[in-house]
């Protein structure tokens, strides 16, 4: 009988001492548990799966310099990410400056008919390492191949033609001061011409691509460059 008695006082001392032992492991666990679920909520995408909102804007460095641009201009979906990038390709509607990539639709019925006007704004940013900076190109380099006449044109734009026989055969330069315009432009032939302007902010180029005819219009473009601008890399929103 004591012997008895003796093994149930041995067997009710295992119970508590296992329930005394899987406590802490409990509470434990369930520490565990619950700071993987708090883990899991803050990491948790807060997107949908199609991407419907993907954030507006993006920051990117280019050339060690933060912009701040549309997502929906990117051109190029490999560029659509923030952090450093050696270029970023943009695209926007003209004169709304809406960001903008989704190319026009052309049908078999209507490629072959008249090229359709342009009604974009191009933009690629990119890292200049150190290259000969634009209004230094336009300074240094442009004079050797202008012609000595310049035409004043509308509204206080300026033309000067380019020799023909040089690098830049075929193209004029465009300048104003009041706003400061500087645009190399491609003329008219089987294709409308073209516009380039440059300006550089830290280590990065902004170049601007649009259509010659513009240019009537001058004032603008080069305001609306100028908001561009502001707006990935300033003050403006």
């Amino acid at each position: 009988m004591t012997f008895y008695s003796t093994a149930q006082q041995i067997a009710r001392g295992s119970r508590e001492q296992r329930g005394s032992h899987l406590i802490p492991i409990l509470l434990g666990g369930a520490i565990t548990a619950g700071a993987m679920a708090l883990i899991a909520y803050l990491l948790w995408p807060t997107w949908e799966a199609d991407g419907s909102s993907a954030p507006a804007r993006l920051p990117v460095s280019v050339g060690a310099t933060i912009f701040n641009v549309p997502t929906a201009a990117i051109r190029m979906k490999i560029q659509r990410h923030s952090g450093p990038q050696e270029r970023v390709d943009l695209s926007f509607a003209y004169p709304s400056l809406e960001a903008s990539d989704s190319p026009k639709h052309v049908s078999a019925d209507t490629v072959e008919e008249t090229i359709q006007p342009i009604d974009r704004i191009f933009l690629s940013i990119a890292a200049h390492h150190d290259s000969l900076a634009p209004d230094a190109r336009v300074r240094t380099i442009y004079p050797r191949y202008l012609e000595q006449a310049s035409t004043p044109g509308q509204d206080g734009l300026t033309r000067r033609a380019f020799r023909d026989g040089t690098p830049y055969g075929h193209e004029d330069l465009f300048f104003a001061n009041t706003p400061d315009l500087t645009a190399r432009c491609s003329r008219d032939s089987t294709t409308p011409g073209m516009c380039l302007s440059e300006r550089r902010i830290d280590g990065a180029d902004l170049t601007f691509r649009f259509p010659r005819s513009w240019l009537a219009q001058w004032r603008d473009v080069a305001n609306a460059m100028d908001r561009l601008t502001a707006q990935m890399h300033g003050t403006g929103g």
